[in-house]
């Protein structure tokens, strides 16, 4: 009676149940991107971080912060046509990217890691232990760091494509964007996050590259805990910028998909960004903030009241 009432209780809210602790081990550090981890990223990713003892060179006070990371058990999930805000809404066409199973293909979503045990990379958010995400009138991110089911010890986020046209045209949404992400992240957490690599096109890399700026400024003014790395650099632009060889081809030659490095692409990638990266995940898990986090938080209207007063209702 008491199992069937407590059923009846999370049904009623509209909450999905929660996967049991018996069934599901939390990576220890978890990565979240869009449809680039899907389509040539998810596999550097993963060596990445897997390996990143080799790949970032450490000292003793470095390899001791390094410590609360030891098992390695790194998860990397992309899931196509999603940005940052897909994570932090309870509502809508964004939320529903994230969500909603897709119509044609079935699937949304891959995954690469140890929480991957089928062997097929391609996965629908919502189907499996791992990807119960989704829940009525709850934000992923709220659905994901609840007690008993994602607890990594550190996270590092990949998104801008999707959100780019929003960030580039109005910098008070990218402000939006990462107060919810600040709000919601597990506190004390390390915490990265990452711009995804350039485009094949000038016009879209262009748009991109502003909608880089607007948020790394939002960064700054929110005070966000998390450290930001820029994946628009001159040099990252420069390496893939109409170059063929970093992008699906049609057999004709021409660019097949000009939004998503392929594998080749996001090894030039890392190689570009390695110090950057090994540099903002040493600063968070040996717990040395952003510079932009020191200060007390003030709003954007300049009080002194927590800017956490200032994030707008769900949507």
């Amino acid at each position: 009676m008491i199992i069937r009432a407590f059923l009846a209780i999370i049904l009623g809210l509209g909450l999905t149940l929660p996967a049991s602790a018996d069934k599901f081990t939390s990576p220890t550090i978890l990565v979240l991107g869009d449809s680039q981890l899907q389509f040539g990223a998810g596999p550097v990713f993963l060596e990445f971080f897997e390996q990143l003892k080799t790949n970032c060179p450490t000292d003793a006070q470095r390899a001791t912060a390094l410590e609360v990371l030891s098992d390695m058990k790194v998860a990397v999930i992309g899931v196509r046509s999603t940005s940052l805000r897909s994570w932090t809404v309870t509502k809508g066409a964004t939320k529903r990217a994230l969500c909603e199973v897709d119509k044609k293909w079935k699937v949304n979503a891959s995954a690469f890691g140890f929480i991957n045990t089928t062997g097929n990379r391609y996965l629908q958010i919502g189907q499996g232990d791992a990807y119960q995400f989704c829940a009525k009138g709850k934000t992923a991110f709220e659905v994901m760091f609840r007690p008993d089911y994602y607890d990594p010890k550190l996270i590092f986020l990949n998104f801008l494509g999707n959100g780019a046209q929003r960030w580039a045209n109005r910098y008070e949404k990218a402000v939006e964007d990462v107060l919810r992400m600040n709000a919601q992240l597990p506190p004390g957490v390390p915490c990265v996050f990452m711009t995804t690599a350039p485009s094949y096109s000038k016009k879209v890399t262009d748009l991109r590259h502003r909608a880089q700026e607007n948020l790394k400024r939002a960064f700054e003014t929110t005070h966000s805990h998390c450290s930001f790395v820029e994946g628009y650099s001159a040099e990252t632009m420069a390496a893939n910028l109409g170059n063929k060889r970093y992008f699906r081809l049609k057999k004709s030659g021409a660019v097949k998909d000009p939004y998503h490095p392929n594998e080749r692409a996001a090894k030039n990638f890392f190689q570009i960004e390695t110090a950057n990266i090994c540099n903002a995940l040493y600063d968070q898990v040996m717990r040395k903030q952003p510079s932009w986090a020191a200060p007390p938080p003030m709003d954007l209207a300049g009080s002194t009241h927590s800017i956490h007063a200032r994030l707008p209702g769900p949507r």
